[in-house]
């Protein structure tokens, strides 16, 4: 099943409207759907579809040959072209006269094993784009490869593509999409568990319990998912054993530079470089506080709820699981999910502000929204402000509870107060909960005309 991607579809139709030389490049980690995204737009549309092996240049050259033998209609079978560049120029030939999109998928296994392919790329496009039809799809999961041998200004590549299309996990919206079965609860403790890459969505089984699902996925090292972030490391970096040290102590709650450093064993200079590419993997996120610059308070965090869950539950049980004791492991997990999904809760809302200033119902249009943390000057106390946005003298405070009791009215009071650590004519508040709100705070959020009360399921009404 096909969900979301509307606005990259809509991208790459519009490419292929114009009739001229397109090129985009698609990119994004494995598992995140770019195939997928690639065949649903290739659909009743002339298309050359290869996708690159790792493996010699010899071998990705007959299996190139062998798709365009295909498109064409050919029945020779073994026939190899020369070269690339003369399969390519074959199909520069067949798209002068008609709309032809050529995919090469994991285009970095086929350009690390033919040195010269980027070269005769660039060379090709530059003879003849101004007289072609072709639609060239450049797709690859190596992150730092596509960024740095086909985006960047020192590429060969450059300054050729027409478009780039970087494919990022689904949002919680989106992932409700996927699971229409769910309870909302459910979709959320989902979302918290899962995550948002369709390969990863396609593990659950909304026929059984989110109890069921963690047993099955986390808790058996028969499953899927089990080894999938130790498997994903291996096939993206080097020295898989530091990045997963890395992120044990960030799940562990180690979030500075210097205590994870400090945990791992290595320099700060050292992991700021292992941490860069995991933050370019979209498995950790670098932070600050809300319009602070990066320094001191600059903390790290898991982005991927998927890798979240997996290194905040299952190393510490790793005995547990290996010995089969399932039950046992679930029982230590189950009194901390909901402690778990606070973090999750706050990402939800998050999307959700977003959604709502896009659909322009939020109370403020904020330009960019984010965590705040620091000292108060008056009590010297650390104080904490899970979201908060401005746009010039608007501001908007939120606070955001994933607790089975109601929200009173204390958790009003202490947002406003913290507020005041900041001088915005303008202000708003809002209060997300997962059950609800006391009769109190009701009444005050009315009086005071600028709160927004917003029960969780109410957030997934369209």
């Amino acid at each position: 099943m096909f969900i979301g991607r509307e606005q990259e579809l809509r991208t790459l139709n519009q490419l292929y409207a114009s009739g001229k030389f397109e090129f985009a490049v698609i990119y994004g980690r494995r598992r995140v759907g770019k195939t997928a995204l690639i065949n649903e737009f290739i659909k009743g549309k002339d298309a050359i579809f290869f996708t690159g092996v790792e493996t010699n240049a010899k071998q990705n050259l007959e299996n190139f040959s062998q798709c365009i033998m295909d498109y064409q209609g050919s029945d020779s079978l073994g026939v190899t072209f020369p070269s690339f560049q003369a399969a390519l120029e074959s199909v520069f030939r067949v798209a002068k006269s008609q709309r032809v999109i050529l995919v090469i998928d994991e285009y970095p296994y086929v350009a690390h094993a033919a040195k010269s392919l980027a070269s005769t790329l660039q060379l090709l496009i530059d003879k003849h784009h101004a007289d072609s039809k072709l639609f060239l799809i450049l797709c690859g999961s190596s992150m730092s490869y596509m960024e740095d041998q086909v985006l960047a200004y020192k590429a060969p590549l450059y300054g050729r593509r027409t478009a780039q299309l970087k494919i990022r996990p689904f949002d919680f919206f989106e992932v409700c999409r996927y699971f229409t079965g769910l309870s909302p609860k459910d979709k959320a403790l989902a979302y918290g568990m899962i995550g948002g890459t369709p390969q990863y969505l396609q593990q659950m089984d909304v026929h059984l319990s989110i109890e069921e699902n963690i047993k099955r996925l986390f808790l058996s090292p028969a499953s899927a998912v089990f080894e999938e972030p130790l498997n994903l490391l291996k096939q993206e970096v080097r020295e898989p054993s530091v990045y997963n040290a890395i992120m044990t102590a960030i799940a562990s709650g180690y979030s500075k530079m210097n205590e994870i450093a400090s945990k791992v064993g290595e320099d700060s200079s050292v992991c700021a470089i292992y941490l860069k590419n995991l933050i370019t993997l979209g498995i950790v996120k670098k932070e600050t506080p809300f319009g602070e610059k990066a320094g001191r308070k600059t903390i790290y965090s898991m982005e991927d709820p998927m890798f979240r869950f997996w290194y905040r539950f299952v190393p510490p049980n790793i005995s547990l699981i290996a010995r089969g004791a399932t039950e046992l492991a679930y029982n230590r997990i189950a009194p901390e999910l909901s402690a778990y999904m606070g973090g999750i809760f706050e990402e939800i809302c998050k999307q959700y502000l977003w959604k709502q200033l896009l659909e322009g119902k939020c109370a403020v249009n904020f330009r960019d929204v984010g965590r705040w943390w620091g000292a108060n000057p008056k009590t010297r106390a650390q104080e904490e402000i899970d979201l908060m946005g401005d746009d010039n003298d608007a501001a908007l405070f939120a606070e955001c509870k994933w607790t089975n009791e109601k929200v009173d009215l204390p958790v009003l009071d202490t947002l406003i107060t913290r507020s005041e650590l900041f001088r915005y004519p303008k202000k708003h508040f809002y209060l997300f909960a997962k059950t609800g709100f006391t009769k109190a705070c009701k009444e005050k959020a009315a009086a005071m005309g600028n709160v927004s009360l917003t029960v969780y399921e109410d957030m997934l009404k369209r």
